[in-house]
């Protein structure tokens, strides 16, 4: 039986479509090279994101040839798709994907015949990501993902609800939706239908959220412009079904910041719209992205920022120093911010971050939340960690726990960045 070791940088999406690929492989024979064992194949996703990512492709492909003497390395993702004369000088790397569409050649190529529409799990992790769509047509000015993914695609509704089935059928609970661009889903399907036989992402929701079982639908980041008043009354009318949760793209908190990046709004705009998801939503979680030290940004733009998160009100904040990335626009830019002054203001912003975090938490105090417990041993022996529907982290009694399932837990106090449980109850659905 030949063996098979993947490894995957980056995003959500190239998780899943390493797995997409990894359990095709199966289906024909491969089996997971064990601890120590030589694998006679192996896969590379990679990233491009950033520098960093280019650097830590390279690493890992190395890696992989020198301690799997004599493997065959495919390597795909945005990285393979930006730069494939580099890949291709990389030691036994025999394929390289260039485009994630040819995925399904990639698979007959190695003799497999009927290729699968979807997954039926995610290797090692409690909850699955599904994608739903690929490609970004934006041109914001520090990323270079439209570059290498500039495609929409959307995939099919019915592919999208027979593989979220499956899941549910093989043990998931929790799925979360994504994509390049999620809140494109349906765009390029649309094009040339009236208008009463669009298809979007509240569409799908509905869909999913009508199937028989015992699970619970997050979405992955969305746009500002695309939370529109629908998708939240869809998410509002199936509560028990869709986590009250939204990741909000911000980037910045300063209008001329955001105009230097080519983003399609200003602050104020975003925070009206995270009001309006307060008001349809029930005690809402809205998480973030934010780049500190962007080219120009002023000490009284990153003020901005620190306001303007505040009003939001943000549960969780990826913070991300700026990086220059080469071949977009913001690495040309000429007042670039000191490496020691992006540092200082990520410190600043991840006290912040804290601080409207543990304010987030203490609003849900009293409250019954939904918890799908995870295998993550808390700081307290006898307690493990789940995830709530509002996306906190939940400490809990581990006695009775069963790993992927649901108990509902009364918030009873935040320590140590996350709520620790009142109480427990049995396994059980509801918010």
């Amino acid at each position: 039986m030949p063996t098979l070791r993947t490894a995957t940088l980056g995003c959500k999406v190239n998780q899943y479509e390493t797995q997409f690929v990894r359990e095709g492989l199966q289906s024909i024979g491969y089996r997971d090279a064990l601890d120590g064992e030589t694998a006679d194949l192996c896969v590379v996703n990679t990233c491009t994101v950033t520098a960093e990512g280019d650097a830590k492709s390279r690493q890992v492909i190395r890696q992989l040839a020198r301690r799997n003497p004599g493997t065959r390395i495919v390597v795909m993702g945005c990285y393979a798709t930006r730069a494939p004369g580099e890949v291709a000088a990389l030691p036994a790397v025999a394929e390289i994907l260039t485009d994630k569409r040819e995925l399904p050649d990639l698979l007959h190529r190695f003799g497999i015949v009927d290729v699968p529409t979807g997954i039926a799990g995610l290797d090692r992790r409690q909850r699955a990501y599904v994608k739903v769509q690929d490609g970004c047509m934006l041109d914001c000015t520090f990323c270079i993902i439209p570059q290498v993914r500039p495609t929409l695609a959307s995939r099919p509704p019915e592919h999208i609800v027979d593989e979220c089935r499956r899941l549910f059928d093989n043990g998931y609970r929790e799925l979360v939706l994504t994509g390049i661009h999620l809140g494109h889903y349906g765009v390029e399907l649309n094009r040339g239908r009236p208008k009463e036989q669009w298809v979007r992402l509240s569409h799908l929701l509905t869909q999913l959220s009508r199937l028989p079982g015992e699970f619970r639908i997050r979405l992955s980041s969305i746009e500002a412009t695309e939370v529109t008043r629908e998708l939240l009354q869809v998410m509002a009318a199936h509560a028990d079904r869709i986590c009250p949760h939204l990741h909000i793209s911000l980037q910045s908190g300063s209008d001329r910041v955001l105009r230097r990046m080519k983003r399609r709004w200003g602050a104020r705009r975003l925070v009206d719209r995270c009001q309006l998801v307060r008001d349809v939503l029930d005690q809402p979680a809205i998480t973030t992205d934010v780049i500190v030290g962007f080219p120009g940004e002023t000490d009284a733009d990153f003020a901005e920022t620190c306001r303007v998160v505040e009003e939001i009100g943000c549960s969780k904040i990826h913070i991300f120093p700026f990086s220059p990335r080469r071949s977009t626009p913001a690495a040309d830019m000429v007042d670039q911010v000191p490496a020691e002054v992006k540092a200082a203001r990520a410190d600043v912003l991840a006290q912040w971050a804290s601080t409207l975090r543990d304010r987030y938490f203490h609003t849900l105090l009293g409250r019954e939340l939904q918890v799908l417990v995870e295998p993550r041993a808390a700081s307290r022996a006898g307690f493990l960690l789940g995830t709530a529907c509002r996306y906190a982290p939940v400490e809990l009694p581990s006695q009775g726990a069963k790993i992927r399932e649901f108990v509902r837990i009364t918030a009873g106090e935040v320590a140590d960045g996350c709520i620790r449980a009142a109480t427990t109850a049995s396994r059980v659905v509801g918010r």
